[in-house]
């Protein structure tokens, strides 16, 4: 699976305002209801709330990948933001969170949804990604980054 299959580069924010997870999670959110409209930010909120209460999708490394699944979308759709200063996420390692890519699935979808999670999750693992992910300066260099990465997956 490629990334830019489902990271479209409108939805990429570079500096999220927010230092609060809801905060956060609501700049995620609303960057993907400005460009996919059909789909209710209030609900997707709700989704990722839920999925928030079970435990943190904070994995650690400054790694976030808030998720959920949704009957409002047809396809996969993700967002991904930075936080340069970092914020509390209640992450496993308890240490700051930086970078979030957040993913709504179709409800039906248990094998395209744990997919793109692994994928992520891989990518995401690399400190070395994470580290050029923290270097760059615009939405447009972030995703070129995503790019490159497809190239080589």
């Amino acid at each position: 699976m490629k990334i830019l299959d489902i990271l479209d580069k409108r939805m990429i924010i570079p500096q999220l305002a927010s230092t609060s997870k809801e905060g956060v999670l609501r700049e995620l959110v609303r960057v993907i209801t400005r460009v996919e409209n059909h789909v209710d930010e209030n609900r997707l909120m709700e989704i990722l709330l839920e999925r928030e209460s079970l435990g943190s999708t904070g994995i650690g490394e400054g790694v976030a990948i808030p998720h959920g699944k949704s009957k409002d979308v047809q396809r996969i759709l993700a967002s991904f933001g930075r936080s340069i200063a970092g914020l509390d996420f209640q992450s496993m390692d308890g240490k700051p969170t930086h970078l979030f890519f957040l993913l709504i699935a179709p409800e039906n979808s248990a094998g395209i949804h744990l997919k793109a999670l692994a994928r992520i999750s891989r990518l995401m693992k690399d400190s070395v990604f994470r580290k050029r992910l923290m270097e760059m300066n615009s939405a447009e260099e972030i995703y070129s980054l995503f790019s490159e990465e497809d190239e080589i997956e």
